[in-house]
């Protein structure tokens, strides 16, 4: 004889139900490859005073693997809402260093930002094994 037993359905809170309020902020940099390493030192200080805001969930600048690329740096960050985000970019530091480091920069430099939601997400088997795992 074989038994089967029920499954207790999957708990939720009512925050799940709730609408995610996060968004994604993307910003493509055009910037000629020979110029990269001194936009990171002054990229690295903004982010580093952006990730003390309230709202910061993290943030990720990504760097072309050829010079050929068009966009050379990608930044990628995340914000607990739309609202946060705006209030630490109105941050008269932010704004100060913001402006000066493109008045200051030796090659033009072009940035393309831009807020977004998630659209579709697709996950693979890596991102659900734990870390060290063999699959």
């Amino acid at each position: 004889m074989t038994t089967t037993s029920q499954q207790p359905p999957p708990e939720t809170s009512p925050a799940s139900d709730a609408p995610d309020t996060s968004v994604t902020f993307i910003n493509v940099f055009e910037i000629d490859a020979e110029h990269l390493d001194g936009f990171l030192a002054h990229w690295q200080e903004r982010a580093a005073l952006m990730s003390t805001k309230p709202g910061f969930l993290d943030s990720r600048l990504h760097r072309a693997r050829s010079s050929e690329t068009r966009f050379q740096l990608v930044n990628v960050s995340h914000w607990a809402s739309e609202e946060e985000y705006a209030a630490a970019g109105a941050d008269p530091e932010f704004q100060r260093r913001t402006k000066a480091a493109a008045e200051s920069a030796r090659a033009p430099v072009v940035p393309n930002p831009g807020l977004y939601d998630v659209a579709v997400e697709f996950v693979g088997p890596a991102a659900s094994r734990p870390a060290g795992s063999q699959g």
